[in-house]
């Protein structure tokens, strides 16, 4: 059973009143106004109401730019011509009263037929498919979020009530629809263990029912910040509740093992949220005037929000990730007021992970014992592309590529975004070629940087590469398949000749609308607490494809409604996975989440629940590329001349620099994205030992320190290292 909003069948005219939140009748419409109204309509049918009994049906495709009362039309083949208001009224006898607004604009481009809104009647049992506002969405989630065994009742109820088995349709083709659900055999995996700092009283863990807590334990690795201050955006939030409140939190982070300095950089300031850029730069400066003598940077700004703040975080993160260059941790107005002990926690982790640290490591990945994966170097990417809402015709899609860093705990993640043409599910970026006047044909590409990125951070080449790729439908496995593993294959032999490591290239499914029960929802040992499915149950049978290697695995605790389990289609196989090995390691992913956490409202602690639905590596993607949607310009729907990607760092480990690429599109080029600041990117280790890759083959070249006066490097021509030093080096050329 599938959710919808559709659209209230209302008088034009009370639809925009609505739309606009007050009566706008007696005035004329601004131009905001406009392009809200011709965006809400834009695709709508409407009837019109002026004619009796005739209900003519049309389709709204913009808004006239006159207001009605001045809009005239041809009535004859000599040119004459009459106004809107004189034509409905000497042929309908129908007296327009809202002359000042615009007439919509029905039927086709080429010939327009004007209709004022007042005639106009939206048709019924239309689907909204555009993007709903926050209070929307929760009035649909408060409907729809049910509980296992209410859900189960309500489709059996509607099965029953459609009557499928009387159906004279089906029974002409043969067809036979059962009134019982369908039954299949599920597993339970088990949960990993799951390590923490020695200097707690708990240096391990096993999950239960898909949840744990922090309580007697302290991160795996903690992160540190000597240098940070607090801006408060909200006006109910006075100076010493910000105080306060920074303090309880500093207090938290150190007790949770982090190297945390209790004091900010200056007391928390107030600012004002429609002066967001102003606010961020002068305290960025100050912060940056009193530090610089030292030599210090600005490791981390705390953000107070209002909980209702509008588009304030989009351009907060676009601001603080593209143009100063600082990490920043946002907190809602009623958070900061409760200060919960378990929030504070669940606040901690998150900036642990933003810093550099990590929270906790699998045991199993630390002591080498995951089959396919810690054997040997291994490489695991999440792809996503992130599509614009329907009615966004020009706005391009965003592509991000992410891969794992740190091998073989496989915790830490480093990811690139880039646009790309408009709806295209194809991710362009991932291998490139271009013509360089001086150095003839270069290549790169998300991928390469991310394989030359695996390599400076552990030292070692991937042998082994495992692809989750998210968002692509069965019509567009194969296309997208035989696409990417091209790009991955060119990429490969790009760094080095003859190198292919084996490839796994799984898709990831998360909107479908498969649906997993308990046989018994009283059963204690096969429902959680919530009557969903227990966390690791697996299905790979009966409802999945006869001869392919699929599987549903529902790796989360279900927290809220039921729960929705993640189908994992694995369309290549090179490493020659066995289903049990790939769902383990899939499942066994999921407790190393950055975040995992669901505040537990009857327990004074942080509860970890496993609640995302994909494997780390896709979700990581997702929120890549959804982060850089905050990224484009406001203009940025307008034809631009290139594509570029920006590395954005997923779990703290920052990626490569900044791509640029034609892209085709349709018959405009995409705007490029901006890039992040070198010191967000590069966030964990200013200082890498670099290894060079070898190009022409044979053996790994080492040096820990090279500058431009300094080439002679053995088997490294000066090419060689003029082509890979602004990807593997730092600003000062030091490796």
């Amino acid at each position: 059973m599938s959710s919808n909003a559709f659209i209230e069948p209302l008088p034009v005219i009370d639809f925009v009143t609505q739309l606009l939140n007050r009566d706008v009748t007696s005035r004329i419409l601004s131009d905001s106004d406009r392009v809200k109204i011709k965006k809400a309509l834009r695709g709508v049918k409407v009837e019109v109401t002026h004619r009796e009994n005739v209900r003519r049906r049309y389709r709204i495709f913009g808004l006239t730019s006159q207001a009605t009362r001045e809009l005239t039309f041809p009535v004859d083949e000599r040119g004459t011509m009459k106004s809107v208001v004189e034509y409905f009224y000497e042929t309908y006898g129908f007296v327009i009263r809202h002359s000042q607004w615009p007439c919509l604009q029905v039927g086709n481009q080429q010939r327009p037929n004007y209709l004022p809104m007042e005639v106009c009647r939206i048709i019924e049992g239309q689907r909204y498919s555009k993007r709903l506002s926050d209070d929307q969405i929760a009035a649909l989630l408060k409907v729809t979020c049910q509980r296992p065994h209410e859900r189960e009742q309500d489709i059996m109820q509607t099965v029953h009530h459609n009557a499928y088995h009387d159906d004279p349709y089906a029974k002409e083709f043969g067809i036979k629809i059962s009134e019982n659900l369908a039954s299949v055999e599920a597993r339970i995996l088990p949960a990993p263990w799951l390590k923490y700092h020695d200097t707690g009283r708990e240096k391990d863990c096993l999950p239960q029912v898909g949840q744990w807590n922090m309580v007697n334990k302290k991160m795996v690795n903690g992160g540190v910040v000597n240098n940070w201050i607090c801006i408060n955006f909200s006006r109910k939030v006075h100076d010493s509740v910000a105080c306060r409140f920074c303090h309880e939190l500093a207090q938290m982070c150190h007790i949770s093992g982090m190297a945390f300095n209790p004091e900010p950089v200056f007391p928390p300031v107030t600012g004002r949220s429609d002066q967001v850029e102003r606010v961020l730069k002068t305290q960025y400066h100050d912060a940056m005037t009193k530090l610089q003598p030292q030599k210090k940077e600005l490791d981390l700004l705390i953000v107070i929000l209002p909980d209702k703040n509008g588009s304030l975080y989009g351009d907060l993160k676009r601001i603080c990730e593209t143009d100063l260059g600082i990490i920043s941790q946002c907190c809602l107005t009623r958070n900061v007021f409760e200060m919960q002990k378990r929030y504070l926690a669940n606040v901690s982790l998150k900036i642990n992970v933003k810093v550099g640290g990590r929270n906790t490591v699998l045991v199993d990945a630390i002591s080498r014992r995951i089959p396919l994966v810690t054997d040997r170097p291994t490489i695991i990417f999440g792809a996503d592309v992130t599509h614009p809402q329907p009615g966004e015709d020009s706005r391009p899609s965003i592509a991000a590529v992410v891969a794992s860093q740190d091998w073989p705990e496989i915790t830490k993640y480093a990811g690139l975004v880039c646009a790309q043409a408009h709806r295209q599910e194809l991710i362009q970026d991932l291998y490139k070629t271009w013509q360089d006047p001086v150095r003839g044909t270069m290549t790169g590409g998300m991928i390469q940087e991310l394989l030359i990125s695996f390599r400076r951070a552990t030292g070692q080449k991937p042998q082994r590469i495992i692809f989750y790729r998210d968002g692509v439908s069965e019509g567009q496995f194969y296309q997208v398949l035989l696409y990417e593993l091209d790009a991955i294959r060119k990429a490969c032999a790009s760094l080095e000749p003859n190198y292919q490591p084996p490839v796994t290239f799984v898709v990831v499914q998360k909107r479908h609308h498969t649906r997993l029960f308990a046989n018994n929802h009283r059963n204690r040992h096969s429902v959680d607490t919530s009557g969903n499915i227990l966390p690791g149950t697996v299905v790979d049978s009966k409802i999945c494809h006869p001869t392919e290697f699929d599987f549903y695995l529902c790796s989360h605790a279900g927290v809220k409604g039921t729960s929705r389990p993640a189908h994992y289609h694995v369309l290549w196989d090179e490493n020659y996975f066995t289903a049990d090995g790939l769902q383990s390691l899939t499942n066994n992913l999921c407790y190393t989440l950055k975040k995992n956490i669901h505040i537990d409202s009857n327990a004074d602690k942080c509860a970890f629940y496993l609640v995302n639905l994909a494997v780390p590596p896709a979700y990581y993607a997702h929120l890549a590329a959804f982060r850089a949607r905050f990224y484009m310009e406001p203009e940025s729907s307008d034809p631009g001349s290139i594509s570029s990607g920006a590395a954005a760092g997923i779990g703290g480990m920052g990626g490569a620099g900044p791509r640029r690429t034609r892209v085709s599109c349709a018959n405009a080029a995409v705007r490029p994205l901006p890039a992040l600041k070198e010191n967000i990117k590069r966030k964990v280790g200013k200082w890498f030992h670099v290894l060079f890759w070898p190009l022409k083959g044979g053996r790994d070249f080492t040096k820990k320190r090279v500058n431009s006066e300094d080439l002679s490097v053995d088997g490294i021509t000066t090419s060689d290292y003029l082509q890979f030093k602004e990807m593997i080096f730092d600003e000062d050329g030091d490796g």
